[in-house]
């Protein structure tokens, strides 16, 4: 559910509403009336790449499925 603030609110608290804008967004009204809507920026996967690094740990070979099988028969 998208969250509305008033303009007034949102000048007093905008550090702290920064730190919390979820995908869902901030509506920001003036007089009642939405005026603006704050969404996080879209953040693109590269900053997955090597996140997980020293994090975790394979056991095996990972490009097997860990069955025997024969394609002859």
């Amino acid at each position: 559910m998208t969250r509305t603030i008033a303009a007034a609110q949102f000048k007093e608290k905008c550090l702290a509403i920064l730190d919390q804008v979820d995908a869902d967004g901030v509506v920001i009204t003036k007089h009642g009336r939405p005026v603006a809507k704050l969404i996080p920026v879209a953040r693109t996967s590269e900053h997955l790449i090597g996140s997980l690094k020293g994090r975790i740990r394979v056991h095996g070979d990972i490009m097997s499925t860990g069955v025997r099988w024969d394609a002859e028969s």
